[in-house]
């Protein structure tokens, strides 16, 4: 069982920043994916960006050059700093830590851009 812990969400402006963080602890293992994903009201949650214990990452093209996705694998750390953000990027975002086929979420952080 992985414990997930996000913090770092709000409100922001339009073209604002905000830094989101999410802490795993519990059975964690050494070979993992940590990631972010979103959902907005009425939508199906989506990937937003995957980082792999091996460095390999991956962005959603809506989220290019705007987010960056980091890990301190010492702490089980996962990052996502946000920069330009838009209204569009209004959603929940979650955490996810992935071990080979399973995967455990976080509760949940509001990220709201509106001016």
């Amino acid at each position: 069982q992985v414990q997930l812990v996000e913090s770092g969400g709000g409100l922001v402006q339009p073209g604002g920043s905000l830094r989101l963080s999410c802490a795993a602890s519990g059975s964690t293992f050494r070979d993992n994916t940590m990631g972010w994903y979103r959902q907005a009201p009425g939508k199906q949650r989506e990937l937003v960006a995957t980082s792999g214990s091996s460095g390999n990452i991956n962005y959603a093209d809506s989220v290019k050059g705007r987010f960056t996705i980091s890990r301190d694998n010492a702490k089980n750390t996962v990052y996502l700093q946000m920069n330009s953000l838009k209204p569009e990027d209004t959603a929940v975002y979650y955490c996810s830590y992935k071990i080979g086929l399973v995967r455990s979420w976080g509760q949940g952080t509001q990220v709201t851009v509106s001016s």
